[in-house]
């Protein structure tokens, strides 16, 4: 994967990708939002660490959940050719889902049995939301399962989009586990439990963990390049809202009704190009204040999105490719997104022979693995990105490396299993 540079002088070379939902969340904000927002996913108290959060309900949790600190993301390959084998896996995981979210291990007494490196400590708010891909239904063609006919005409193959460098080993996925919790220990059990139990059935294809930084009470918490992430989004507390662009209605089929489409893309930063740039460049290119989080020209975080502002010359106020812009409703016929992204650092990869001289031969593998979640992707995700992956200005420090969609289906009533809507149909 190659990352585009500044040189210390000011000149560019050509930025090769394209960003979403990157400092600021303009993608997600609202046409006039009033200045008592706030953004709906961040913690707004210290809450105690054994507090669980029940896995049944009307909708899987993890997706309005208030954001949990960590978070552990997998996607599967499904091996088996039968059916019946994937409705046992789903039943095995929604009991043992249920069992992690109330802090009980799962299978003690079988052989062999639960890992046990979480004993003692509490469910720290773990969630686990489950999703299904579109090789799930249709892989080369064949419908492995006979449920091809019950697949979402929204559950789309993603087109690729300018810039994209999606590596196979990071792509795609027939299933997906989103665990999220307040301590890593307990969000990587979970998914280990899950691998565990899928032996024989499915694979691990890809994973990727996650972090948000800690952050006051009711205040916005920072990505990688240091601006506010998530000034604005779908308010988790307006059901309107909700169901108008994040839960799924009738249109989807019984077994997705209630829920929602994740889009899930792993975004590599090239920081150490980024860290170079003046501040009054970054705020530029991102069309916000580093240190307030409000936009150019304004003097709060959650004032209202306006973009109309000139300077005494009659230029925009917000650069015509800044990225608040780009993702803005007003600018995408009011498609907005619930965004639920973390940042996340894999270490330094060590490939000093591509590098210009000038750079000191050492590139974190690090950025945002953004996940959003919506009732339509053609109409949510796809809508604001088509757009933003030609004309955004972070696209000259951003590499999408991977991800997927997926089809989280709505809750479970306890006596049944996630996704026995679409198996038993």
């Amino acid at each position: 994967m190659s990352c585009p540079f500044h040189r210390p002088d000011g000149a560019t070379r050509r930025g090769l990708l394209a960003a979403m939902g990157l400092a600021g969340a303009a993608g997600l904000a609202r046409a006039a939002p009033l200045p008592s927002d706030r953004p709906p996913l961040t913690k707004t108290d210290a809450l105690p660490a054994d507090r669980t959060l029940p896995f049944f309900g009307a909708h899987q949790n993890g997706i309005a959940t208030p954001i949990q600190a960590h978070t552990y993301f997998a996607a599967f390959d499904v091996v088996t050719d039968k059916r019946a084998d994937v409705s046992a896996l789903m039943q095995r995981w929604t009991e043992a889902a249920d069992k992690l979210a109330r802090g009980v291990e799962v299978g003690a007494d079988a052989d062999p049995g639960d890992s046990g490196e979480t004993a003692g400590l509490p469910p720290s708010r773990l969630t686990l939301t489950f999703g299904f891909g579109p090789t799930l239904f249709s892989r080369d063609g064949q419908d492995r399962f006979g449920i091809g006919v019950h697949r979402p005409a929204a559950l789309i193959d993603l087109p690729r989009f300018v810039g994209d460098q999606l590596v196979p080993a990071r792509t795609g996925g027939d299933l997906s586990v989103q665990a999220c919790g307040d301590d890593p220990m307990a969000t990587m059990h979970a998914v280990r439990q899950l691998m565990r139990l899928a032996y024989g059935v499915a694979t691990v294809r890809w994973v990727q963990t996650g972090f948000i930084p800690g952050f006051a009470a009711k205040a916005t918490p920072r990505n990688l390049m240091g601006f506010k992430d998530g000034s604005f989004n779908v308010l988790t507390s307006d059901p309107v809202a909700m169901d108008r662009h994040v839960w799924v209605g009738d249109e989807g089929g019984a077994w997705m009704r209630g829920g929602s489409f994740a889009v899930v893309r792993p975004i590599r930063i090239a920081l150490e190009h980024w860290d170079r740039m003046k501040l009054s460049f970054q705020e530029q290119t991102v069309g916000r204040r580093k240190d307030s989080g409000a936009l150019i020209g304004a003097a709060q975080e959650f004032g209202p999105l306006n973009l109309d502002a000139n300077d005494s010359d009659g230029n925009p106020v917000v650069a015509e490719n800044a990225h608040v812009r780009l993702g803005a409703p007003q600018n995408n016929d009011g498609a907005q997104i619930l965004r639920r992204a973390y940042s996340y650092d894999n270490g330094i990869s060590m490939t000093a022979e591509r590098w210009p001289p000038w750079h000191q031969g050492m590139e974190l593998d690090a950025g945002l693995l953004f996940i959003c979640y919506q009732r339509d992707p053609r109409r949510g995700f796809v809508k604001i990105f088509d757009r933003m992956s030609k004309f955004d200005m972070l696209n000259q420090f951003v590499t999408h490396v991977g991800g997927g969609l997926f089809a989280c289906p709505g809750g479970v009533q306890a006596g049944r299993y996630l996704g026995q809507a679409l198996f038993e149909a």
